[in-house]
């Protein structure tokens, strides 16, 4: 018998007997073989399956403003949903976790499709030095590093900086979303892109501005780059 293991797969067993890890989405208990959400949670889970259809609904969105290879997310968000609870810890309640498991899931998923299956570095968008300090992480780093690793392409997290602390972008209209964002971002001028294939993460899209101010900022400094975008969620706006 292994003692080492057995005695740690025990001690596991008695922390989750009296406490429990709960479901991210819904707070049910987790049973032993779940991982962050339950299997109800995760059969209706609404994905997009976007990175399956070309001009879908998000590529859609870019045209006329910027040239995005390809674009997708993970799933789909709706207000006041289990899966708004997801999103909210892994940004405001340090559940760094998350970010990292549902990228390496997300992840597995792209990397079965051709368009989505080769990058020669993945960008997550960036906070301002700021805001990094107080939260004291990036969630979309947290969702690139996942999917770096299911992947295997490198994470790049040197090349675009954010240069300018901006208000939140939640209540704000399509307009008012890009003023807030189309000069705050910027690209490494020492980093060369041009020939690459990126892929841009970030946590969630919703009218573009944020994925469109960064996309420009790295094509003013290499307008040979290709971009293609992936983010965990889509909060789709009429």
């Amino acid at each position: 018998m292994h003692w080492p293991g057995t005695i740690r797969q025990l001690g596991s067993d008695l922390l989750s007997l009296f406490s429990p890890p709960q479901c991210c989405a819904c707070g049910t208990a987790l049973v032993r073989g779940e991982q962050l959400m339950c299997a109800h949670c995760l059969m209706k889970m609404p994905l997009t399956n976007f990175h399956k259809v070309r001009d879908n609904m998000i590529e859609k969105s870019f045209w006329g403003r910027i040239h995005i290879e390809r674009a997708t997310s993970y799933f789909f968000f709706v207000k006041g949903s289990d899966f708004q609870h997801l999103l909210h810890a892994l940004k405001y309640n340090g559940r760094k976790d998350i970010g990292v498991t549902m990228g390496r899931r997300f992840g597995n998923e792209l990397v079965r499709q051709p368009d989505f299956s080769h990058f020669d570095r993945i960008i997550p968008v960036p906070l301002h030095r700021d805001k990094l300090k107080k939260r004291g992480y990036n969630q979309s780093e947290m969702i690139a590093r996942g999917m770096s690793k299911a992947m295997s392409v490198p994470i790049d997290t040197k090349t675009l900086v954010r240069t300018t602390f901006t208000e939140t972008q939640t209540r704000k209209s399509r307009i008012e979303r890009w003023e807030n964002v189309k000069s705050v971002f910027a690209a490494n001028p020492a980093v060369n892109l041009n020939g690459q294939h990126i892929l841009l993460v970030d946590d969630v899209l919703t009218t573009g501005a944020t994925i469109e101010g960064c996309a420009q900022a790295l094509l003013n400094k290499n307008p040979d780059v290709k971009i293609s975008v992936a983010t965990l969620a889509y909060a789709h706006t009429v």
